[in-house]
């Protein structure tokens, strides 16, 4: 005899093949912004595993909120503040392209020109002022040109 699913079960698979769809599509260029905030390597890159990780599981915990915002923005803000918290332990890179910056300086960096988040907002994610952004990001790249 077959048995019926309750309509929660339904949701839950639901829920769970679209975060699964989300995170597939999704999973490579967000650990692509951990490796560079990270400044690791792609070939050695634990922690940016670690924080994309987390950041997934947070994503998927709230997935049921989400639905009017844009679960990409979610995951890389969650992935962006947990390295935020935690960059005092990882000021020297590993070797990645941006190893040369300082956390604060690979975050603008990366927000900005990577993933093209405007002033506005990335001074509104890191709680500073659209100025200060403006200035990190402009020493930043004097940085990398004079590194290049």
């Amino acid at each position: 005899m077959r048995e019926r699913r309750s309509g929660r079960d339904v949701r839950r698979a639901s829920r769970t093949r679209e975060f699964d769809a989300f995170a597939a599509g999704a999973a490579g260029r967000l650990l692509h912004v951990a490796t560079l905030l990270t400044a690791e390597t792609r070939a050695r890159n634990p922690y940016a595993r670690a924080l994309l990780t987390d950041a997934l599981a947070r994503t998927y915990a709230v997935w049921d909120r989400l639905r009017d915002d844009d679960p990409y923005a979610y995951a890389r803000g969650d992935l962006v503040l947990r390295f935020a918290r935690t960059a005092r332990r990882h000021r020297g890179g590993r070797g990645g392209v941006l190893a040369a910056l300082g956390p604060r300086e690979r975050l603008v960096v990366v927000l900005r020109l990577y993933e093209g988040v405007a002033e506005e907002q990335v001074a509104a994610l890191l709680g500073v002022s659209e100025a200060y952004v403006l200035a990190v990001c402009d020493r930043a790249v004097a940085v990398l040109r004079d590194a290049v």
